[in-house]
Formats: structure tokens, C-alpha cells, sequence
């Protein structure tokens, strides 16, 4: 017999005490564990090799084999278990990297190139039911009647440039904004509205759908309950009301930031054009949601060329738009300049807006030369920054009131 089949039999010898076959190892066990494996000499005596090796790791004693071999599988359990962990752990990473990189488009509002987002392109993430996720929805004329109750004088909620505003209640219950203005069908419409209706983020008004009959043409959005901010900022009186607090003002204005900044990230750009508070509505959470983004594509017929064409004269008009005839994301930007001034006062803006009333975040947006005023992204951060500031100044009164003082930090840079 070899030294390894004696190694061998001598560690399957449970005559033996482990102090006999540890003390064997250096001379045959090595040369008994490597035949057992080379020769395929069965598993008991591999499985008593194994446990000679352990033995001799932990120092065990006696001749009962139990403990080693309990030893040897938890060892090879847990290992197994951890590699199955690490592969699955890999293989889940990988899946929400895919996720990220499909659904880019819903939140991110980044002008970086590696997150804007092409028109058209990306999953749709809304809080509206799944039917009307899937890009513009084609709606018929008895559908949208039914909905407005014939359009109803009842129910028109406002007016702008597209024409009246009428709430609707569609069948599935679901409450929608209609827009309806005469006009023939086009198909260059139905075309923008599909593109439009692709544009998702959480501070712009979504375009759900559109009807072209009966020498009508129709929009139909998200509605949002509480309605443009200028509802809430001034009465009748156009002087500040205290509806608004000074934490639903700033967090509005970061919103709508957001809003137009995510415009100006596409692929291409979209530039609003026809920026204002009364563009900017609110939902039932006061969360700020830009809305009319690409409207002035639709007004638009096709012989129409220009940047004036629907508008008239504004405080909210960058001047720099009748000199260049161009419209740009700077054009934006001095709109939003208004729009914070109106927010800051509260006050309905006038036409001529004096220098000394104008704040310095503000004043930077109306800054005459397009050139030097700010990009829509750096106003949404600054506008973060300033609310972070202004919460850290919060004092309060002997009964424990919290309080804010307006315009302590209020857009200074």
C-alpha cells in the first residue's frame, strides 16, 4: 500500500484518537488528500481528508468527526450563499441603471448633456390615469361637449390667447382644462400637439389631448384646482393679499424655475415665449406648474413669421425681442425677472418697472443686455439657496409662532 492509500486509511480509522492522525500529517496527509482527489478514491475518504484539514485548522481533538463536517458545510454555505448575493446585487444595479437611463426625461430639468432630454423620446411619469400617458389622446367633438356641458358659460374657468378656458369632466371621471378657439383643421396642429404632449415634468401643466372638428380646435390639460397665482397674489385691487405666504411665494418661484429650465434643456430647446403669472399655475399643493409651453407653435399658421405675431406689447416682453426679432432663453429669463418682482411685492407689475424697485436675483434677469443675464438652471439654484437661508433665519414668537422675515436674505447673491 502507498504512503497516500495509508494516509487515507489512517484518517478513516475511527479506532484513532486526532491527536495521532494530526500529529501524521506532515508526513502523509498532504500526499493522502491529493491522491484522493487525483484518483477519485470515493467520497468518504475525501470527506475524511477534508476533515483532517479542518481538524488541524481549528485544533480539534477526540474522534468524533461532526463538528468538522458541520464546520466544512457552513463554510461552503455561506460562500455560496455570498456569491449568489453579489451576482444578484450586480444584476439588479444593472437593471436600474437601464430603468434610469429609459425614464431620464421625468424629473431632471438639466441642461448638462448628459441628462437632456430629445423631444419625443422617454417614459411619461404623471399623476394622471394611464390612458392619457401614452402621448396626446385624440378626442371627439360629442366627447368634449359632453364634457363642458355643451360648453356651458358655467363652466369657463378663463381666457387667453387660444381662446376661452372651459373645465370638463370626462366620462372616467377625470377633471381636464379645455382651450377652444375657431380655427380649421391642420395637421401641423395634430403634429405640434403630439410633440408638446411628450413634454413631462413635474412643474409643467401636461397636455393630455386635442379635437379638430366642426371648424373647432381644442387642447385639453391637466386642470389644476387652485388656478394661476395670480388669483392668489393680488385682488381686485392689485395690492398684495395674505394669501400667500412668504414660504408658498418662494416655493412657487423655484417651481416654475424648474419648470422652465427643464424647457430649456431639450432637445432642441423650447422657449416659452409668453412667460407671465398668469402662466403659472397651481395645484391642489401649491405645487407651481408652467403652463401655455410651445402655445405660441400652435397659434401659429404656416405663413406666419416673426416674434410678435399673438402678442402685443408686455411688461413681461423682453424689449431686446423687437430689436433682434428673435426670441431666445434669455427672453425667458427676463420674463421670470417680472415674474419674481410681482411675487416679491405682490403687486401687479407695471408697465415701466423703476431700477430701484427691483431686487438684485431680479434685477440680474432684467438685465438689458441678454448676455448677462442668468441661465434658468442657476436661477432655480439660487432660488434653492435662498429658501434654505431664509428657513435658517426663522425666529419665533413667545407663544412658539414661527417667523419669517421677508426679505432678509431675500434674492441677494
Amino acid at each position: 500500500m502507498n504512503a497516500g492509500a495509508v494516509g487515507l486509511t489512517d484518517f478513516g480509522d475511527r479506532s484513532k484518537g486526532a491527536a495521532d492522525w494530526i500529529g501524521a500529517f506532515p508526513r502523509r496527509g498532504v500526499s493522502g488528500f491529493a491522491r484522493a482527489v487525483a484518483h477519485k478514491r470515493g467520497a468518504v475518504q475525501l470527506a475524511d481528508s477534508l476533515l483532517f484539514l479542518v481538524s488541524r485548522r481549528f485544533d480539534v481533538t477526540g474522534t468524533r468527526m461532526s463538528l468538522p463536517i458541520a464546520v466544512v458545510i457552513g463554510i461552503a454555505a455561506g460562500g455560496a450563499a455570498l456569491l449568489v448575493a453579489a451576482v444578484a446585487l450586480a444584476v439588479w444595479c444593472a437593471a436600474r441603471l437601464r430603468a434610469r437611463r429609459r425614464n431620464r426625461s421625468s424629473d431632471t430639468g438639466s441642461s448638462d448633456p448628459s441628462t437632456q432630454v430629445e423631444w419625443g423620446k422617454g417614459g411619461r411619469i404623471s399623476s394622471l390615469p394611464p390612458e392619457y400617458q401614452g402621448g396626446a389622446r385624440q378626442f371627439s367633438l360629442e366627447e368634449l361637449v359632453q364634457a363642458t356641458k355643451n360648453f356651458s358659460e358655467a363652466n369657463v374657468v378663463g381666457a387667453g390667447s387660444f381662446g376661452l378656458v372651459y373645465m370638463g369632466l370626462l366620462l372616467d371621471g377625470t377633471v381636464v382644462a379645455i382651450k377652444r378657439r375657431v380655427a380649421a383643421p391642420t395637421l401641423e396642429f395634430a403634429g405640434e400637439v403630439r410633440r408638446i404632449s411628450e413634454i413631462n415634468h413635474r412643474n409643467i401643466v401636461t397636455l393630455i389631448g386635442y379635437c379638430q372638428e366642426g371648424g373647432l380646435q381644442m387642447l385639453v390639460f391637466e386642470y389644476l384646482p387652485n388656478g394661476s397665482v395670480c388669483g392668489h397674489l393680488y385682488d381686485t385691487g392689485k395690492v398684495s393679499t395674505a394669501r400667500l405666504e412668504f414660504k408658498q411665494r418662494l416655493s412657487i418661484a423655484i417651481g416654475a424655475a424648474k419648470g422652465l429650465s427643464h424647457l430649456h434643456g431639450l432637445v432642441p430647446p423650447l422657449i416659452h415665449t409668453d412667460f407671465k403669472t398668469s402662466n403659472v399655475l397651481v395645484d391642489e399643493n401649491f405645487i407651481a406648474k408652467v403652463a401655455d409651453a410651445g402655445l405660441v407653435r400652435l397659434l401659429k399658421g404656416p405663413g406666419d413669421a416673426g416674434p410678435s405675431h399673438g402678442f402685443s406689447s408686455s411688461v413681461y416682453q423682453d424689449p431686446e425681442v423687437y430689436s433682434v426679432e428673435q426670441f431666445s432663453e434669455s427672453s425667458d429669463v427676463y420674463s421670470f425677472g417680472v415674474f419674481l418682482l410681482e411675487l416679491i411685492t405682490g403687486k401687479e407689475a407695471a408697465l415701466f418697472i423703476s431700477p430701484e424697485s427691483r431686487e438684485p436675483l431680479a434685477h440680474r434677469c432684467l438685465n438689458p443686455s441678454s448676455r448677462r443675464r442668468p441661465k434658468m438652471r442657476l436661477v432655480a439654484t439660487e432660488l434653492d439657496r435662498i429658501l434654505e437661508t431664509e428657513m435658517s433665519m426663522t425666529t419665533f414668537m413667545g407663544d412658539g409662532t414661527a417667523i419669517v422675515t421677508l426679505g432678509s436674505q431675500l434674492f441677494t447673491s
